[in-house]
């Protein structure tokens, strides 16, 4: 089998694509971290929807994305998000992707130290200016305070982040172990 130049110019391209949605999910966290709202546009595209598994965002376009990640930091200290990695998966249109980025934070919620394990489900879109996420839906494993962790992460309810426990976004509430968003991002 011999690649022709359209062949290898695909195979750059998507390779190029990965990257930057890779550097994409790094420039999130700094983002986050560094409180720098400013470069949201950098990030989200203009008509992005921001949400989570437990309904507690839900938030669409660059306002409103801006103003939820405001209320969160009135509540946040000093926090610290770090990537685990991305699988991204391109479909047919070569300028949109689906994705998952499983992390973790370390943040100060309240004055209290907290650990979060979490995943972002992702769309992106390829814009004029590069890459940008079109859709964020965050989940939790745990959000939790840091002194509590041993004690916590045998229970289900390990999300302590809203004052009261509630149950983890997986596995607690997945039935059977639902992976379909999975399975649909990686067609297997």
């Amino acid at each position: 089998m011999t690649l022709t130049d359209t062949d290898l110019d695909a195979r750059l391209r998507r390779i190029e694509d990965r990257q930057e949605l890779s550097d994409l999910t790094l420039l999130y966290f700094l983002v986050m971290d560094e409180r720098q709202l400013d470069d949201l546009p950098r990030i989200f595209t203009d008509d992005a929807h921001l949400g989570s598994d437990d309904g507690v965002f839900d938030a669409t376009g660059l306002d409103h994305i801006r103003e939820t990640y405001q209320g969160r930091f009135d509540a946040l200290g000093p926090t610290f998000h770090y990537s685990h990695g991305l699988i991204a998966d391109f479909g047919d249109d070569p300028d949109t992707a689906t994705g998952v980025i499983v992390g973790h934070a370390e943040v100060v919620r309240n004055g209290t130290p907290m650990l979060v394990g979490l995943r972002y489900r992702d769309t992106y879109r390829r814009t004029a200016d590069g890459w940008r996420i079109a859709d964020r839906v965050m989940g939790y494993f745990y959000y939790l305070p840091a002194a509590q962790y041993a004690q916590v992460m045998t229970s289900d309810d390990r999300t302590l982040a809203y004052g009261d426990a509630r149950p983890a976004d997986w596995p607690s509430v997945l039935t059977g172990g639902d992976l379909s968003w999975l399975h649909a991002l990686t067609g297997r």
